[in-house]
């Protein structure tokens, strides 16, 4: 894979989440607490705290809301390019689960900035300028037909700038509302891409390809990535994370790559206690993007975004706040939590 510059552009909608304290049920008492996220937004945030040069683009509001968002992501060393009109932020609630209680989320964002904005409210052209990477979510397309639009026209554009295109497949079953069903647009999105990243049941559901459950896992996550790469030949890199859920608060975490180099299966880690999970797949795609433009490296890659997402499993919020040192230290075996003095 040719990588040239080293902008790391993403393009998707930032909300507001609420969620009540702690672990209790949504309004179980008068409080909610506050804070920005999305799937794309996450992925900057992660991509900028690691060392790289990332660039976020959305639509907002020409509010204090609006502005509160672009705030807080370049708090964080994201250069962020957005585009004010008049209208509302989307908004998402959060349950967060505990022991075999799920985690819940609820939507609240049709007619929002990001989801009523067509093609042409964004420049495209200066916005890949000199773009070496775009990354995109299965997120963006299901907003509405007004983010899918976006989504083809901004992948095209970053096909012709020359840059290297991701696709996190990230289905989302509550938001193919639109008319829409996620094969019908993910698929033709696939085909513009150079790297898809997804769990199995993404690319179950998104692409149509199941796992074959009767092989052992070693063998069919290797046909997977391979069915992936056969039907879109376009794609270089294909990359799976493992998630086994003993319970809300302990997980089994890990990923496989199939690459233009070979095949690999990191390290994995059991994670108890687990803070949030919420994010933890936008780190994983942060940390390989960051870590392929970086290194090249594409085993060292893995181990490395599947190092930080484990690191996300500790972090409250959307955003991953691990750095590049604290997740090159967990990839070289300090996994005991015990206090750095």
């Amino acid at each position: 894979m040719h990588i040239s510059g080293d902008k790391i552009v993403t393009f998707g909608e930032i909300m507001l989440r609420l969620r009540p304290p702690g672990r209790e049920l949504l309004f179980q008492s008068p409080s909610l607490e506050t804070v920005f996220g999305g799937s794309e937004a996450n992925v900057a945030v992660s991509v900028a705290l690691l060392g790289g040069k990332a660039v976020y683009v959305t639509a907002l509001p020409a509010n204090a809301v609006g502005e509160a968002a672009v705030r807080t992501l370049r708090a964080y060393g994201v250069d962020v390019q957005p585009y004010f009109r008049e209208g509302r932020l989307g908004i998402y609630y959060l349950e967060g689960g505990a022991c075999q209680r799920p985690s819940q989320v609820i939507y609240d964002r049709d007619g929002s900035c990001f989801s009523v904005s067509a093609p042409d409210t964004y420049n495209w052209n200066h916005i890949f300028e000199d773009a070496a990477w775009f990354h995109l979510s299965g997120v963006t397309p299901a907003v509405s037909q007004c983010a899918c639009d976006c989504a083809f026209t901004a992948v095209s554009a970053a096909k012709k700038a020359g840059a290297v295109v991701s696709l996190d497949l990230n289905y989302r079953k509550k938001l193919w509302r639109y008319g829409k069903s996620a094969p019908d647009v993910l698929r033709d999105l696939a085909r513009g891409a150079d790297v898809i990243i997804a769990n199995e049941e993404d690319i179950q559901k998104c692409l149509g390809i199941c796992l074959d459950e009767r092989k052992h896992p070693d063998e069919a996550y290797k046909e997977l990535c391979g069915e992936v790469k056969n039907q879109f030949p376009d794609v270089s890199i294909v990359a799976v994370t493992l998630r086994c859920s003993y319970s809300a608060d302990r997980n089994g975490w890990s990923a496989v790559l199939s690459g233009e180099e070979g095949y690999y299966v990191s390290q994995q880690y059991d994670i108890e206690n687990i803070v949030e999970r919420v994010g933890a797949g936008d780190s994983f795609a942060a940390a390989l993007i960051y870590s392929l433009t970086e290194w090249g490296d594409e085993k060292k890659a893995l181990e490395f975004a599947v190092a930080s997402s484990c690191l996300k499993h500790s972090i409250s919020g959307d955003f991953n706040l691990a750095t590049r040192e604290q997740v090159l230290s967990l990839m070289n075996g300090n996994d005991t939590g015990r206090i750095q003095r």
